[in-house]
């Protein structure tokens, strides 16, 4: 699927290697006004990163333009929330069930050279068409500070604050949001 000059694809494991570099530069590019150093090391040290279970599940995207990854993002039909592989106490491969649960959007990572041009969007739209396809009909997500603003743009709503406190002490502030 191609938008722009942009195209997605689904994640391969030959792309974790990218993908975790993408992440680092994402998180460190566009959270400082919202998480100070100390709680951006430990985020990338603790929990943010590339689930590999969503690559394997084939529901975790990757956007290029010019042969070259500017972000990625994905859904989830099992329990997990949120995080990366490094993030194993929070992990839950249970299946979520169409109909009774919500489908999860997570890990959505942007380039800071690409910023503001729809790429988000257009992941977005992605992940919740192929949540449809499988027979979710609503969708939740655990947005990072700096999410926040683009995900109630695209209709979800904040449910609460969530405060995740991470090994050495830092705490991120972080809100559950749905969408119908």
């Amino acid at each position: 699927m191609s938008s722009a000059s942009f195209t997605i694809r689904p994640a391969t494991p030959t792309d974790i290697a990218t993908l975790e570099a993408l992440v680092e530069r994402s998180i460190r590019g566009l959270a400082g006004g919202h998480y100070d150093p100390h709680q951006i090391d430990d985020s990338l040290r603790y929990l943010y990163g590339i689930d590999s279970q969503l690559v394997d599940d084939g529901t975790y995207l990757v956007v290029e333009r010019d042969g070259g990854v500017v972000a990625c993002g994905g859904w989830s039909w099992r329990q997990t929330p949120f995080g990366s592989d490094r993030a194993q106490d929070i992990r839950d491969a249970t299946r979520r069930v169409p109909g009774r649960d919500a489908a999860v959007i997570r890990a959505f990572y942007v380039d800071p050279q690409s910023t503001r041009q729809g790429i988000g969007r257009m992941i977005l739209r992605a992940c919740e068409r192929a949540a449809r396809a499988r027979g979710f009909d609503r969708y939740e997500l655990t947005s990072t500070a700096m999410g926040v603003a683009f995900y109630a743009a695209c209709g979800y709503r904040e449910i609460e604050p969530v405060d995740i406190t991470l090994p050495e002490g830092a705490v991120l502030p972080h809100v559950q949001m749905r969408k119908p």
